[in-house]
C-alpha cells in the first residue's frame, strides 16, 4: 500500500507523487483538559483520524496525504489547567498561515484542514478567508468533533447531558482510539459551574443573569469544576468505533468531492 503520511514519505517519494496532485489533510488539535478520564492531547486523535482518512481515501481512488498534526491549539479557557499548552491567537494564525504557505509553494495546493479544537475555528476561518481573498484556493475546514457529534446523534439521538466538553463525542472516540491512555474509571458526572459576580458560570465565557447569558472571563476550572461539562460515564468504545467508521466514510467522500473540483 502507498505511504500516505507526509512524515513517512522520503523527499524523493513525495516528488514522485507531485504530478498526481495529492490532496493534503492538515490536522489541528490541542493540548488541554479533556476531562479527568481522558488524555489531554486530543491532537493525537486528530492525527490518528487523519492517517485513517488518508489511507481510506487513497484506497478509494483519491490520492490523499496526511500532514503531521499541529499539537497546540489557540489559547482560550485552558491556560489555567495544569498541562494545558496553547498558542496566542496571533501566533496560531501565523503558524497556520506559514504551514499552508509551505504546502502551496511546492505545489501541494489541494488542502483540507481537519480541525480538532473549537477554539481554532474562528482563526482558521480568518486565515483561509485571507488566502481566498488574495486569490488563493478555497481551503475547507472539516471540524472533526462537530461532524462526529452529528454522526453520533444519528445513532443514539440527542442524548441530553452526554454531549459537551470532556464527554461525547470525544469520550467514546478516545476509548476506541486510545484505550491505553484513557481512564474511564475516573469519569464523573459534571458539577455545576462556579459563580462570578454572584452569577452562575453557565458556559465557556458566559454567566447567567436572570434569563440571559452575559459574556465574562471565566477560566476552565470555573466552567467545569469536575473537569467536564457533560457526563462521560456512559462512554462506550463500540459506539466510538462505529462513529469513527462513519466519520472516515464521510471524510473520504468529502475528499473525493474536493479533489473533483480543484
Amino acid at each position: 500500500m502507498e505511504k500516505t503520511g507526509l512524515d513517512d514519505l522520503t523527499s524523493a517519494e513525495l516528488r514522485a507523487l507531485l504530478p498526481r496532485r495529492p490532496l493534503v489533510l492538515l490536522p489541528l488539535g490541542s493540548q488541554e483538559d479533556q476531562g479527568a478520564h481522558a488524555p489531554m492531547g486530543d491532537f493525537r486523535l486528530a492525527a490518528a483520524l487523519a492517517g485513517r482518512i488518508a489511507r481510506a481515501a487513497t484506497e478509494a481512488g483519491t490520492l490523499t496525504l496526511a500532514a503531521p498534526a499541529l499539537p497546540f491549539g489557540a489559547a482560550d479557557h485552558f491556560g489555567a489547567v495544569p498541562g494545558g499548552l496553547a498558542l496566542a491567537p496571533a501566533t496560531f494564525r501565523a503558524v497556520l498561515a506559514d504551514l499552508i504557505a509551505d504546502l502551496r509553494r511546492t505545489g501541494l495546493d489541494r488542502i483540507v484542514i481537519l480541525n480538532g479544537h473549537g477554539g481554532n475555528a474562528p482563526l482558521v476561518h480568518e486565515v483561509t478567508l485571507s488566502i481566498r481573498r488574495a486569490g488563493g484556493p478555497i481551503i475547507p475546514s472539516f471540524y472533526l468533533w462537530k461532524v462526529a457529534r452529528r454522526l453520533m446523534e444519528r445513532r443514539i439521538g440527542p442524548a441530553a447531558g452526554r454531549f459537551g466538553h470532556g464527554a461525547e463525542p470525544l469520550a467514546s472516540i478516545t476509548l476506541a482510539l486510545r484505550p491505553d491512555a484513557a481512564r474511564p474509571d475516573l469519569a464523573v458526572k459534571p458539577a455545576p459551574g462556579a459563580r462570578l459576580l454572584g452569577c452562575p458560570v453557565i458556559g465557556f465565557g458566559t454567566i447567567g443573569f436572570e434569563d440571559v447569558e452575559i459574556d465574562a472571563p471565566a477560566e476552565y476550572p470555573e466552567i467545569a469544576p469536575s473537569s467536564a461539562t457533560a457526563d462521560a460515564t456512559g462512554a462506550d468504545p463500540a459506539l466510538g468505533a462505529a462513529v469513527i467508521a462513519d466519520l472516515i466514510a464521510l471524510a473520504v467522500r468529502f475528499c473525493a468531492h474536493v479533489a473533483s473540483l480543484t
